[in-house]
């Protein structure tokens, strides 16, 4: 062996690797671009609700407690918000079951539980009155119109307001209150 082959081998080997460090940076620079353009996302990424897009205005809205007095948005206090609307044609034990459902995630979110409020619109059950984080509000034609998916057949839909009055977030009647519970969790990571 001389010392040219010596020296045509290392520099085949040197363009070797610079060719396959090549391939691995831009090569998986290539596939995460391809896999965003096909709309693929990481399962730990995806919200459990159906984002609406765009969010629905409530901040013009005059939300009416059961006692009388109006809901304050106060959005500096960084308050997220669930919003269960009741079937208008009355609740069931469904709705006792829903309660007890959002009871149990409210409490879940621990010491971050003071930054989420439950707000039901209409006929909420007699369990009602034992839970605290629970913002009793009137039923109201003009907010059950502007919420898409309101006048579900099967339920109480819900839906996630972030702390300014738009909603973002809406979940099918009868959706697993863990999904909620996460995509509230992520929310409330945000500053």
């Amino acid at each position: 062996m001389t010392h040219t082959d010596s020296d045509a081998r290392r520099t085949a080997r040197g363009r070797l690797v610079l060719v396959a460090l090549f391939v691995l940076f831009f090569g998986s620079a290539l596939g995460a671009g391809l896999l965003r353009l096909s709309g693929w996302m990481p399962a730990g990424l995806r919200n459990h609700g159906e984002l609406l897009n765009p969010p629905v205005d409530l901040r013009g809205t005059r939300l009416r407690l059961a006692s009388g007095d109006d809901y304050a948005w106060q959005p500096e206090a960084r308050i997220w918000r669930i919003l269960v609307v009741a079937p208008a044609s009355g609740c069931d034990a469904g709705c006792d079951a829903l309660l007890a459902q959002l009871d149990k995630v409210w409490r879940l979110f621990g010491h971050n539980a003071d930054q989420v409020q439950v707000l039901w619109l209409g006929d909420a059950p007699a369990a009602a009155a034992r839970l605290p984080e629970l913002h009793l509000v009137r039923d109201d034609a003009g907010v059950r119109a502007a919420l898409p998916g309101s006048d579900d057949p099967s339920g109480a839909p819900l839906y996630v307001l972030d702390p300014n009055g738009f909603v973002i977030l809406r979940y099918a009647p009868h959706a697993d209150p863990a999904g909620l519970r996460a995509d509230v969790a992520r929310l409330l990571k945000l500053k």
